[in-house]
């Protein structure tokens, strides 16, 4: 071989090589963490950063290796197909043979391991990546048909929360780092549908119920979550702080979050993504770990309305194994004749106490303007007592109860105190913010008369908080800021849907929020649509476009 020949085979190996050039070396965050020191929020001034039980090498190589002879070149090629397009999009590009779901996903790969390796752009978003997705994503390029579902062949994320078999579901936690399971319900509906599991994301630990002192996005085997908009900068909001980042920085064309009270709706506006909290009972929940099998929901977490729709009617089915999914709506096409949607004569109502919050009185100007009507109200002055202690009764029921069902049989910690002893053990890297949720929980002493009534009475009292204004007024939905009413509709199990609507001053993203009555999905899903394609308010985050 002549010396120009071996220099062109060096440069040729180099770049299809160049993700995974250089390892992850773990750097000195010192500095970092005394800049945040002084942050004016209190649960931003982090005390570790980067995860001290993960082996992000791991998950580079996992992306890397199904990534060899895809180059520079090749991603930014294929950068117009893919970043910023929405989903029935990219599948068009698909069918035009512009693009295959093989280099699809070898696109989002190779994208994570070019932000999630650089030490000044790393979210910590990931925690998992799958290593079967870019050979499931040829098959999918075999087997493709003319009556594929929308989401066929798409990389989506997943909260580390949820049951996938060959990546561990941790919640986040040290003493789940070795939890194998199969898949979840609602994993199993859309591996039916032939979406590709891309990976899993971070998130607030054991669903943001571990310490009251505990950063959003914090988890221990995770680190500490970024907002790609700020980073160090503004919160990410949780618990699904991982499934909206990654979406914000374009790590994948959708994510799935959880939400018990605000877990999908406070991360979704911290990064200017769209969040559906869906109906309790509408998705099923087994095989996710849970904090309230009361309130738990999984939802959708996408860049766009209509991506939004997609991913939800893909995980759609009745759960024999879930009660609460009996006789749910079923095969709704969600996507379907969205762009027919329009806010003309709809009645929306504006919360009075919102409206010194600039960005909501813009939007709703923006709303009556588009045709809706708009009828401000005063809130009923509910409070919603004892909220907590139904969290916490439930988990520490509903908690063992995942664990004798789904987790791996070498899991040693099958109750709150003893997931709560071991966290002790190794305080500084298992609990470095306390779990004075989980001493707390412990301490918890509730019959089981007591929980039921105090269960009816959230219910009853959240539902009179939407009924009253909703009923009066013959509302269609009702308008909120982020997830300012999230714990309402969590105990009333109302389903929401936020959508950007813009950025505060300092550039921190912000979402509109509708809610509705159950099960009225659809009909979020269409004012969503219908406010985002006119307003067009998104704007991805500078750094990572």
């Amino acid at each position: 071989m002549n010396k120009t020949a071996l220099t062109f085979l060096i440069i040729l190996l180099t770049c299809s090589l160049e993700p995974a050039a250089s390892q992850w070396i773990p750097y000195d965050e010192t500095a970092e963490l005394a800049q945040n020191a002084s942050h004016p929020s209190p649960k931003m001034r982090y005390r570790l950063i980067q995860s001290k039980l993960l082996d992000r090498n791991e998950i580079l190589a996992a992306a890397s290796d199904q990534t060899v002879g895809f180059t520079e070149e090749d991603y930014q090629r294929l950068k117009p197909l893919i970043h910023g397009q929405d989903i029935p999009s990219i599948q068009s590009h698909i069918r035009s043979g512009d693009l295959t779901y093989e280099k699809l996903t070898q696109w989002y790969l190779y994208r994570i391991v070019k932000y999630e390796n650089d030490r000044d752009k790393t979210l910590n978003c990931i925690i998992a990546i799958n290593p079967g997705a870019v050979s499931e994503a040829r098959m999918r390029d075999r087997e493709r048909s003319a009556g594929d579902h929308p989401i066929y062949g798409i990389p989506v994320l997943l909260k580390d929360n949820i049951g996938m078999s060959g990546m561990p579901t941790t919640a986040g936690a040290a003493a789940l780092t070795d939890n194998h399971t199969a898949d979840a319900f609602i994993v199993e509906r859309l591996k039916e549908k032939g979406a590709i599991i891309l990976g899993k994301t971070n998130l607030s630990e054991w669903a943001n119920y571990l310490s009251s002192a505990c950063p959003n996005g914090y988890s221990a085997v995770g680190g500490q979550t970024l907002n790609p908009y700020g980073r160090r900068k503004f919160d990410t909001g949780g618990s699904s702080s991982g499934s909206g980042a990654s979406m914000a920085a374009g790590y994948a064309a959708a994510a799935v979050g959880t939400e018990t009270s605000g877990s999908i709706l406070s991360p979704s506006s911290a990064s200017s993504v769209v969040g559906l909290k869906p109906t309790v009972g509408l998705l099923s929940r087994s095989g996710i770990v849970p904090l309230s099998g009361t309130l738990d929901t999984p939802g959708p977490m996408t860049r766009t309305v209509i991506d939004n729709a997609i991913l939800l009617s893909a995980m759609c089915g009745e759960d024999s194994t879930d009660a609460v999914t009996k006789d749910n709506p079923k095969n709704i096409l969600y996507w379907k004749d969205l762009g027919k949607s329009s806010l003309k004569g709809m009645r929306f109502g504006v919360n009075k106490s919102f409206l010194s919050d600039s960005l909501y009185r813009v939007t709703v100007g923006q709303i009556v303007s588009m045709g809706g009507i708009a009828i401000e109200f005063e809130p009923e002055k509910i409070v919603l007592e004892k909220f907590s202690t139904l969290l916490s009764a439930d988990m520490k029921a509903d908690l063992p109860a995942y664990l004798d069902r789904y987790a791996s049989d070498d899991i040693k910690y099958r109750t709150v105190n003893e997931i709560a002893a071991f966290n002790r053990a190794d305080s500084l890297i298992r609990i470095p913010y306390g779990q004075t949720i989980f001493d707390g929980m412990i301490a918890l002493e509730i019959s089981d008369e007591e929980l039921l009534l105090l269960r009816s009475k959230l219910h009853s009292d959240a539902v009179a908080y939407f009924e009253k204004p909703l009923t009066e007024y013959q509302l269609d939905a009702i308008l909120s800021v982020a997830n300012r009413n999230a714990g309402f509709a969590a105990a009333a199990r109302y389903p929401c849907l936020t959508v950007p609507m813009g950025y505060r001053e300092s550039g921190e993203p912000v979402g509109i929020t509708f809610i509705a009555r159950p099960f009225e999905e659809e009909k979020l899903l269409r004012m969503g649509y219908a406010f985002e394609q006119a307003a067009k308010l998104r704007q991805p985050p500078a750094e990572y476009r």
